[in-house]
């Protein structure tokens, strides 16, 4: 599943090949890709809606049209595709969307668990989410206080999207890593120094995701080439790069996950 920095990407990428363009009609070739509203309901209000801007909030692209919020969630397999000419679906397209330069956006799901909201009111989807981890107002001071407030294990808060927005599975490992912190630690025993290194790793690994255009794992997700620089994550069987000690996987809250057993012992 694509994570903040490959969906920032995505929202870069889109942004100048879509801004200015109006939808002139909507094909919808998978019902459930729709989230709300219906098909046809759909269909008949984003026709004719110019987009005014491409933007992010935590794994959703976001669409802004004049009327409403296109808010797109691509899950394990989406993707979106600009092609040349009318509206033709190709295998594992799902909605289609007709543009005013003779272009069609798709929206291309092979897993189909992808997701999509027409909505004039975002902050319905958007609103429980938790601040963005490149925001000012994600402080340390706010992670300590945060951590300490609750009894949970480490990784799985995380990867918790109503606590911070945009972290998955393989930069929560990178960063957990770098902090030196167990995935299996309880948060409310995160010292404040310790709750430092890990707002330094979180804010330090996804600004480096972004400019290398996110991680490409999976065919879908292409260009990025942050994969060559994972520190643990999928590297099991490897050595640490820091003290050379064998890189272990672990299941945590039902996830692969990859520590250094010297560098993230527990505490």
């Amino acid at each position: 599943m694509p994570e903040l920095p490959e969906v920032e990407t995505f929202a870069r990428t889109l942004k100048p090949e879509l801004v200015g363009k109006t939808i002139l009609s909507a094909e919808v070739y998978w019902a459930r890709t729709l989230a709300t509203p219906s098909t046809d309901q759909f269909k008949r209000q984003v026709a004719g809606q110019k987009i005014l801007d491409v933007s992010r909030r935590a794994k959703y692209l976001i669409l802004n049209l004049e009327h409403y919020n296109l808010l797109i969630h691509l899950r394990m397999s989406g993707d979106l595709i600009i092609r040349e000419g009318k509206i033709k679906a190709e295998k594992h397209d799902r909605i289609l969307l007709q543009l005013s330069d003779h272009t069609v956006l798709a929206f291309n799901d092979t897993r189909k668990f992808g997701r999509i909201w027409l909505t004039d009111k975002p902050e319905t989807i958007l609103g429980k989410l938790g601040p963005e981890p490149l925001e000012k107002n994600f402080t340390s001071q706010w992670l300590y206080e945060n951590l300490l407030n609750r009894k949970r294990l480490l990784k799985p808060l995380l990867l918790d999207q109503t606590f911070i927005a945009g972290l998955g599975n393989i930069y929560t490992d990178e960063c957990l890593h770098i902090a030196q912190l167990h995935p299996l630690s309880l948060s409310n025993t995160v010292t404040q120094e310790k709750a430092g290194a890990l707002h330094k790793a979180i804010r330090t690994v996804l600004k480096e995701g972004i400019r290398r255009n996110g991680a490409s794992i999976d065919w879908v997700y292409r260009g990025g080439e942050f994969q060559n620089h994972f520190r643990v994550y999928g590297r099991d069987g490897e050595a640490c790069p820091v003290c050379g000690t064998i890189i272990q996987k672990l299941t945590v809250g039902q996830r692969g996950t990859h520590i250094c057993p010297v560098c993230q012992h527990m505490r």
